[in-house]
């Protein structure tokens, strides 16, 4: 997607508040690592045609990657965050796609 709208928007904001890597026991919010939006434009397709999956949500966070030591190293969104995020993720998800679809 090139751009974002008003639906994206409201998911990468909760995503952004709610969602963090840790990084030594730090938790880095994906709003303020400027993750939420990618990530929201990656999985809002799966909530609009009901596709909503753990393997889906994998699959995005797979695919996004998270650039460290500037550049130096790429990993994947998936790889950087805890498996209790990713658990919190698809509550998120979950509790976003009950109440708006």
């Amino acid at each position: 997607m090139t751009s974002t709208t008003p639906e994206i928007e409201a998911l990468a904001a909760d995503i952004g508040e709610q969602i963090a890597i840790d990084v030594a026991k730090w938790n880095l919010f994906l709003a303020e690592a400027h993750l939420h939006i990618p990530l929201a434009e990656r999985v809002y397709p799966l909530l609009e045609k009901d596709e909503l999956s753990r393997a889906g949500v994998e699959g995005a966070l797979k695919d996004l990657s998270v650039a460290i030591g500037g550049g130096k190293v790429n990993i994947s969104l998936l790889d950087a965050l805890s498996s209790t995020m990713v658990n919190r993720l698809l509550t998120l998800l979950e509790e976003y796609q009950s109440k708006n679809f």
